[in-house]
């Protein structure tokens, strides 16, 4: 199991982020799939059209986001932790990504780029 630690600069609020990470509308606009999406913890949650699940654990609006993800037959949680930094007129994103199957880590570690954040960033940028 392995671990990814990563910080994104993106040009909007951490309140806007927050939205886009956490309603299930605005998900689907930046990343044009669909998307089941709540803030109640203990909620489940799917992204990608299915691709990434999971549970929702903990959420601080407008400033942490805390899930589980699911991966097929592993045994520990795998958690994402996503909290929100105010950086002058942009927002520091820090992603925390723990136990990380060994097979799935590359895949995982470019998706948060290529997939993830970096779509985000543009949705914002095209604002």
């Amino acid at each position: 199991m392995k671990d990814f630690k990563k910080y994104y600069r993106i040009p909007a609020t951490p309140e806007e982020i927050y939205i886009a990470l956490t309603n299930p509308l605005t998900i689907e606009l930046w990343t044009g799939e669909t998307a089941v999406m709540s803030t109640e913890p203990s909620s489940e949650f799917s992204m990608w059209d299915g691709s990434i699940v999971g549970k929702n654990l903990e959420f601080e609006e407008g400033k942490k986001i805390v899930q589980q993800w699911y991966f097929d037959g592993q045994p520990e949680a795998s958690v994402v932790t996503i909290k929100l930094h105010p950086d002058k007129n942009a927002t520091s994103v820090e992603l925390r990504h723990t136990n990380i199957p060994d097979a799935d880590y590359a895949d995982i570690s470019e998706g948060w780029d290529n997939s993830y954040f970096g779509p985000l960033a543009e949705f914002f940028e095209d604002i």
